[in-house]
């Protein structure tokens, strides 16, 4: 088969039109990994310094008075690893223009507003790259599969998610929504290895293995709100997650491919940089 020029990785990953069913995807595949474990991880490291270039440049923008902003949206069952993707993908750009917000149960105070009040508190500003480990999404699947809500309340947030997420967008917010996917057996793996390594005994929690018995509630219900809100101006995209190597390569490619998709340049000076330039060779 003749060599074309390869797919954005975006244009893979992303959910499909009609929808997904999330129990038939290989939570071990590695679509467009530009080979195995070393030859990913090498990538990623040449990958890292263009990303933190480009966020960069969103941080000069912001401090310039621009209004672009871009927000990454991590979800997935416990263990899927959002932790690790803020720290292997985020951790390689600059923290003053990234805002990480990881969202818990809601607080009391939380739970008598609207569900979207806390969500839009943590939204980054012009500039800044945001971050959510959980969100919004917690609403609509974890609200419906523990049946903190009924359906009459939980299936009307959907759409409320769809307006509020077009008027981040038409505001000047890029957003890309992961969900991280991972499988049964790399689950127990997960916990295991909590529970073999004593350093990794704070990051155990017993009600995680939960999840385990509502394997299939919170896939059928992420087939529905990953469907439901699959938009182009908020795209869904499932990222493999068995290997944490890839999880970590594709996720450092999709922020890239939508800060470019941006085309964000670096800003103006303000100043005659040529006088600037002789004031300051005046001091020598």
């Amino acid at each position: 088969m003749a060599k074309g020029k390869a797919k954005p990785l975006s244009e893979l990953l992303r959910v499909p039109d009609e929808g997904i069913d999330l129990s038939g995807v290989d939570a071990a595949a590695t679509p467009q990994a530009p080979g195995g474990k070393s030859e990913t991880k090498e990538d990623l490291a040449k990958q890292a310094p263009v990303l933190a270039d480009l966020q960069e440049r969103l941080f000069a923008h912001g401090r310039s008075g621009g209004r672009h902003s871009l927000l990454l949206v991590l979800q997935g069952l416990d263990s899927s690893g959002k932790g690790g993707t803020v720290e292997h993908v985020v951790g390689e750009v600059d923290p003053q223009g990234v805002k990480i917000t990881a969202f818990k149960a809601p607080t009391p105070e939380e739970r008598r507003r609207g569900f979207l009040w806390r969500i839009r508190r943590a939204l980054p500003g012009p500039g800044m790259l945001g971050v959510f480990d959980r969100s919004h999404y917690e609403d609509v699947v974890t609200v419906r599969v523990r049946g903190l809500a009924p359906r009459s309340v939980w299936s009307r947030r959907y759409d409320a998610i769809d307006r509020f997420e077009q008027d981040l967008a038409s505001g000047g917010m890029a957003i890309v929504k992961c969900y991280l996917h991972i499988s049964r057996a790399e689950f127990v793996e997960r916990q295991l290895a909590r529970l073999d390594d004593a350093t990794k005994h704070w990051k155990y929690n017993p009600g995680d293995l939960d999840v385990y018995g509502l394997w299939d509630d919170y896939l059928g219900a992420y087939d529905d709100a990953l469907a439901r809100t699959n938009t182009d101006h908020a795209p869904w995209y499932v990222i493999p997650a068995d290997r944490k190597w890839y999880r970590n390569w594709a996720v450092t490619k999709l922020l890239i491919e939508r800060f470019e998709q941006m085309a964000l340049e670096w800003p103006k000076a303000s100043f005659d940089v040529e006088a600037e330039r002789a004031r300051v060779k005046a001091l020598q």
